[in-house]
């Protein structure tokens, strides 16, 4: 393999190509991947589902051919860069699949039945896959009706819906961010940004666009990567949303000096997002899971979680 060959590979890998993608480029490294997988699965033990994908991680950041490498170097690196994403999204897929067998359809297509679809429409969205502010005294009544709960994450996913954030979370985190510039990063549509800028906080919403076969990016996402953006904003807090796990860009929010404050809203389960290798190797913060702020994203079901980080004191100050 060629040093142009093997750029041209890595900016693929970029655009975040999906697993059939990936699997009909790299046949043979799917095929390890397969069997890694089917025999953790076969184990039964989710701790080591999170050890593989921490350890195909490092390989892939470990081994990062020089220029004028040869061949097999460049190989090497380009089927450990694969594998990586390849296990990363294996078990995004798997994990879709166990909730859609979970709510009843093993086969055909997912769906709500008319009146389950109603309430959740009513309920979660202002128009078609547009999220609204969820109320959470209306979500409380409504929501025990719908018995097809463990549908609805299944069918928005695809679209880049991670969850739903509640009018008391917005209000929550407006109160958290007050005056202070404030920038998402990996912004995705930019939902949570909208919402919160109709509470009256001032933020910028960033993206790397990376995942267009997917989410729909408006105009004002400005299209920068979590590093170009802490650079030209330089924000005294910065969210995020349901960051890809083990991804190599919220290290940056950690040694940017103008942050003060980090809000991240993911899960309960580790495995599921987020760098919790650089959440826990940076010593500029101490962090926590709020409870309180958790609750109020929703559903429930889902497992969600909100993990704050704030910047520890100068040595010597109270």
């Amino acid at each position: 393999m060629k040093q142009a060959a093997y750029a041209k590979a890595v900016e693929w890998l970029k655009t975040k190509p999906s697993l059939d993608e990936l699997c009909a480029s790299y046949p043979k490294e799917w095929a390890a991947v397969q069997q890694d997988i089917s025999a953790i699965v076969e184990s039964g033990r989710a701790e080591d589902l999170k050890a593989y994908l921490a350890r195909v991680s490092a390989h892939a950041a470990s081994v990062k051919p020089a220029p004028g490498s040869r061949q097999a170097s460049l190989e090497t690196a380009l089927s450990h860069l694969v594998r990586s994403r390849m296990a990363h999204e294996s078990v995004k897929k798997l994990s879709l699949s166990t909730l859609a067998s979970n709510a009843g359809a093993t086969k055909g297509k997912l769906r709500f039945n008319l009146f389950n679809g109603f309430i959740a429409q009513k309920l979660l969205f202002a128009r078609e896959l547009e999220r609204k502010p969820v109320s959470l005294f209306w979500f409380r009544l409504l929501w025990p009706l719908v018995w097809q709960k463990k549908r609805l994450m299944p069918l928005v996913q695809a679209r880049g819906i991670c969850c739903f954030y509640s009018r008391a979370l917005i209000e929550a985190l407006a109160g958290m961010i007050g005056g202070r510039s404030c920038l998402e990063i990996a912004a995705g549509d930019g939902t949570l940004t909208r919402f919160l800028k109709d509470r009256g906080i001032q933020l910028s919403a960033t993206d790397n666009h990376g995942w267009t076969n997917a989410v729909t990016y408006p105009e004002w996402v400005v299209k920068l990567d979590a590093r170009e953006a802490l650079a030209t904003y330089t924000p005294e807090v910065v969210i995020c949303s349901w960051p890809p796990a083990e991804n190599d860009f919220e290290r940056h929010v950690f040694t940017t000096p103008s942050v003060q404050l980090y809000i991240v809203i993911g899960s309960r389960h580790e495995v599921a997002f987020g760098n919790w290798k650089d959440y826990r190797q940076q010593s500029a913060f101490d962090f926590a899971e709020d409870k309180k702020l958790g609750a109020l994203v929703l559903p429930p079901e889902l497992g969600s979680a909100v993990y704050v980080f704030r910047r520890k004191p100068p040595a010597g100050t109270s």
